[in-house]
């Protein structure tokens, strides 16, 4: 979605400073909400498009020019996601590893806290529980392996294509899945992360 709970608001772009384009923003947000509402109040398989616009008071003409798919009426912030996970490499803590910075971000942006926001949780349980949100959601993720491979890289004084920079930007964009099913869905991302820090210590 285009404000979602899970952002602060040091995340949140600026607003749109020309008249049309504050009218355009504002229209794409109230699609985005009405949007929204509905799925939390009913489920996603269960409202359609035509409801969505009704709600938002557009033609589903208009709706589908900010929105191509319905998918996209939930998770919607594709460039504030590359920008937010790039910047948890580049603008780490000094000292600590490229691994610590993208489990960080992937606990911010991917997990609900317990005692989080429950409107927030509220969005995580629709993604989680709706298969195709979280095909969407994830597909979303991995179409940034290449910049994050390529900060990785750049961070680490390696070549652009370097294949362990690649191979460890996939693997930190995978790693939230791992968590679907777990009763402590942070621990298990923890561990994901744990082995791409150290590497796999099979158990004496």
């Amino acid at each position: 979605m285009t404000d979602t709970e899970a952002d602060t608001e040091a995340d949140t772009p600026p607003p749109p400073t020309g008249r049309r384009e504050r009218k355009k923003a504002a229209t794409r947000q109230a699609i985005a909400d009405a949007a929204l509402r509905l799925f939390l109040e009913r489920g996603y398989d269960d409202v359609g498009i035509r409801e969505i616009a009704d709600a938002a008071d557009v033609s589903t003409t208009t709706l589908f020019k900010h929105f191509p798919v319905k998918e996209a009426l939930v998770l919607d912030e594709d460039a504030a996601q590359e920008a937010r996970l790039l910047a948890a490499v580049r603008e780490r803590p000094p000292g600590q590893s490229i691994p610590a910075a993208l489990r960080e971000h992937a606990l911010r942006h991917r997990t609900a806290a317990a005692d989080g926001d429950p409107r927030f949780t509220a969005f995580f349980d629709l993604v989680n529980s709706t298969p195709a949100l979280r095909d969407y959601g994830q597909n979303m993720w991995l179409r940034h392996t290449s910049a994050l491979a390529r900060a990785i890289a750049d961070e680490s004084g390696l070549p652009a294509d370097d294949p362990a920079c690649t191979a460890l930007a996939h693997f930190a964009l995978e790693a939230p899945r791992a968590a679907r099913g777990h009763d402590d869905p942070r621990q298990a991302i923890t561990r994901a992360f744990d082995l791409l820090e150290n590497g796999w210590r099979a158990p004496a």
